[in-house]
């Protein structure tokens, strides 16, 4: 993973820290201040009747971790795990949960005036609801996502149930 700092000279304007991720073969950002840390994928112990989106639970150093598949979340095409599959384990409000993205690729600094309103087009595909903005970088487009708004509150409090099923097998 890079960091990286596109605003050299620049140290007046406001930035935003943003890890970095791909997804179904575009690139998305969230808040680092959301991002507890990112981890290779490990044994995922599925659980019946639950969403689509999630795809079980795991044992985090002795904690229930309920994980999602955000590709499946904002249906979007999902080419499956490789090895630059990660769980970026995140807070949602109170909850901690991983997100499965295929592959992190950096933590940025970008300029808030650099951020736009999200077009419409990207807007009705993914849901307006949870994307802040997108950032463009010269040639370059991230979608900026806001974590806390990618559920619902009953959503939430399905993988807050998960959190809370008891001991996973190590």
């Amino acid at each position: 993973m890079v960091e990286s700092d596109i605003s050299e000279g620049s140290s007046a304007e406001e930035l935003l820290q943003l890890v970095i991720f791909r997804l179904s073969g575009e690139e998305f950002g969230t808040s680092i201040a959301k991002v507890k840390e990112i981890i290779r994928i490990p044994d995922i112990t599925r659980i019946p009747q639950v969403p689509e989106y999630v795809e079980g639970i795991i044992n985090l150093r002795s904690n229930v971790l309920p994980v999602i598949n955000l590709a499946t979340r904002f249906n979007l095409p999902h080419e499956g795990l490789s090895d630059h599959s990660r769980i970026v384990v995140v807070e949602l409000d109170n909850i901690i949960a991983g997100i499965v993205v295929d592959a992190v690729t950096e933590v940025l600094n970008i300029p808030t005036d650099c951020i736009e309103p999200t077009p419409e087009m990207i807007a009705s595909k993914i849901g307006e609801r949870y994307i802040e903005g997108v950032g463009k970088l010269d040639e370059r487009m991230l979608i900026i996502l806001d974590i806390d708004k990618i559920f619902s509150d009953e959503q939430k409090m399905q993988i807050n149930d998960l959190e809370n099923a008891g001991p996973v097998p190590a």
